[in-house]
């Protein structure tokens, strides 16, 4: 009930500063509290009514490069683009690639406090500076980002229609039998329980993987805990879904998740984007 009162007074906030969107690339802040967010924008100059797409970048924390990436999706769909800076002086991995659940303290935060909060604020603050309170929107992350989407699925999927996470290189297994962030272990019972992980499986998540993403890079997560999950990207997002399409099924749970590969593509944003798996990604049918 907080967080929704908070978001509220965000869509207040910025109707009485609305302003739409510049048509092509731009660069805009997002109130929220001490920490605003700087948001690298793109409208299509023929945008007229389309979607908006939420791009989350990669470890990097190259937000505008991931703007630019997305600009194939954002003509190719009539949509707006925003993508997010979350740097990584405020947003160290606890932070991002975490969303801020647990604290350096290894305490569990409350939800204000997550990262995974800001997201419907920046939507908020979108929808009213575009004077379009209904204004559908999706999420797509890459690496890094990918996995702020996966955790964010779990925890805090809000009314996004689909939350695709690219090539993460660790995923969110619906399981109590491994420590978050690689499941639900040591969490406590309103975050871990059977009730959260059923939701978790009806979340409307794309796990989205290129056929070549094999080859562990300077940022890949070479943990135990990660290389339980699998030895490269593909082989974990594989697993992950796999092993949760089989305790939905063996629970008898909804089960809202998709897979998608694109063929050829490594751990490459620009080419995840441009692919035409893309369109399947985001906007295909369950």
């Amino acid at each position: 009930m907080k967080l929704k009162i908070l978001i509220l007074a965000f869509l207040l906030v910025s109707a009485l500063r609305a302003d739409p969107l510049p048509k092509g690339p731009g660069k805009i802040e997002c109130p929220n509290g001490a920490e605003p967010i700087t948001l690298f924008t793109y409208k299509p100059p023929t945008y007229k009514d389309g979607p908006l797409l939420v791009v989350c970048h990669g470890v990097g924390r190259n937000a505008e490069d991931y703007r630019n990436f997305a600009i194939t999706m954002a003509e190719r769909f009539g949509a707006i683009v925003v993508a997010p800076l979350f740097d990584t002086q405020r947003f160290p991995s606890l932070r991002y690639q975490r969303g801020g659940l647990v604290g350096a303290d290894g305490r569990v935060q409350p939800p204000e406090a997550w990262t995974y909060a800001v997201i419907p604020k920046l939507v908020a603050h979108v929808r009213a500076l575009e004077g379009k309170p209904a204004l559908p929107y999706y999420y797509i992350g890459h690496s890094a980002g990918g996995q702020f989407l996966v955790r964010l699925a779990a925890f805090l999927p809000a009314e996004a229609v689909r939350i695709v996470a690219a090539n993460p290189g660790s995923l969110l297994f619906p399981t109590r039998e491994q420590d978050f962030g690689y499941g639900f272990g040591k969490l406590p019972p309103e975050l871990s329980g059977d009730d959260l992980i059923r939701r978790y499986l009806a979340a409307p998540l794309t796990i989205y993987l290129g056929t070549d993403d094999i080859y562990p890079r300077p940022s890949f997560d070479d943990s135990p805990a990660g290389n339980v999950q699998g030895k490269h990207r593909l082989e974990r997002g594989r697993n992950c879904f796999e092993f949760a399409r089989k305790l939905a099924a063996e629970r008898g749970w909804a089960f809202n998740w998709r897979k998608v590969e694109t063929p050829g593509i490594g751990h490459d944003a620009a080419f995840m984007f441009a692919a035409k798996e893309a369109e399947d990604a985001l906007f295909g049918k369950k």
